[in-house]
């Protein structure tokens, strides 16, 4: 799935804003009835029917029933508006499909588990009409345990660093994307998108407000702690050369050092002709050097396998199903 054809935005020809959510799902039949219901619940009488809504879920190949509950839903109500892939393609790329499949004024991301509530639509809403053409919810705390919650807050403070774009630190992917934004999205063709990152770098007015995320209520959580590490390691890379500069830095400074220690070897070796041979200190060295140089290749590995993804020009994503979703258009 590389473009889809929005030119024609429509709203059930009424003059109301429409607003997509757009909710990426993998094996969440439990959360499939809740998530629908609490969406339709806001906007039908918390917001008292102010925007017409879509909902588009992006099933990344469930292998549970949650591809036969969607279908249940969007015969229901042709708000309902499903893409399933013919894989699992992670997280990122099956997200970035669903925005360029949103055909409203603006798009909502919301998690099926409902850990952000649709209550706070309001807000993000409040604020899209302001004029910011980005709102993100900004995490105050999460229910999870200490380390990972620890290790979260560095990798976003680290990325903030070393990023160019303008990242939320504690920014989650619960927010509200302006078309504006969403048109541009549909010229992006990354191999491997960090889509937090692509909003950031093309937002001109972003927004964050602070909010409680609460814990997930039905299932587990599909982000285990490789699976994670490898989204951090995405957005590292696909947003910042630093590693490969640090890289760079580093070598230097150990080659320096190294030779300044040869040279003390040499002149300890010249005043003293008994100077101990330093067995230990020489394996030392070699371990160290061995380790780093794994490391720094693993680094410009990384580099190269994301160039290698980019050249291949696949498609974002291969949808096998779709209901109640006009317009499509696969251009390769």
């Amino acid at each position: 799935m590389d473009k889809i054809d929005t030119s024609m935005i429509k709203s059930d020809q009424t003059d109301k804003p429409l607003i997509s959510v757009v909710i990426p799902v993998f094996n969440e039949e439990g959360n499939i009835n809740r998530a629908y219901e609490a969406v339709k619940h806001v906007f039908e009488n918390q917001l008292l029917n102010k925007y017409d809504f879509e909902i588009i879920f992006t099933d990344n190949h469930s292998v549970d029933n949650t591809y036969q509950e969607l279908q249940t839903l969007a015969m229901r109500d042709s708000r309902v508006r499903i893409a399933r892939f013919t894989r699992n393609f992670g997280f990122n790329k099956s997200l970035l499909t669903g925005y360029r499949l949103a055909q409203g004024h603006a798009a909502i991301q919301l998690d099926c588990d409902l850990q952000d509530s649709p209550a706070l639509f309001e807000t993000l809403l409040s604020y899209w009409e302001m004029g910011h053409d980005v709102v993100v919810g900004k995490r105050n705390k999460r229910e999870e345990n200490y380390l990972l919650q620890s290790a979260r807050k560095i990798f976003y403070r680290l990325l903030k660093r070393i990023s160019e774009d303008n990242l939320t630190i504690d920014g989650g992917d619960f927010r509200l994307v302006d078309r504006s934004i969403l048109d541009k999205l549909q010229t992006i063709h990354d191999a491997t998108p960090y889509v937090r990152g692509l909003i950031s770098m093309l937002a001109t007015k972003q927004i964050a407000f602070p909010y409680d995320r609460q814990a997930r209520q039905h299932g587990k959580s599909k982000f285990p702690f490789f699976r994670l590490f490898g989204l951090a390691m995405d957005g590292i890379v696909s947003h910042s050369i630093v590693p490969l500069r640090l890289a760079s830095l580093i070598g230097l400074f150990v080659a320096s050092t190294t030779f300044l220690l040869a040279l003390f070897y040499m002149f300890g070796k010249f005043l003293n002709g008994n100077w101990p041979s330093g067995f230990t200190t020489q394996v030392v060295l070699i371990l160290f050097s061995t380790a780093l140089n794994a490391i720094f290749l693993g680094i410009i590995g990384e580099y190269l396998g994301r160039i290698y993804k980019q050249l291949r020009y696949h498609p974002l994503t291969i949808i096998e199903r779709s209901i109640n979703l006009p317009n499509i258009i696969n251009k390769n």
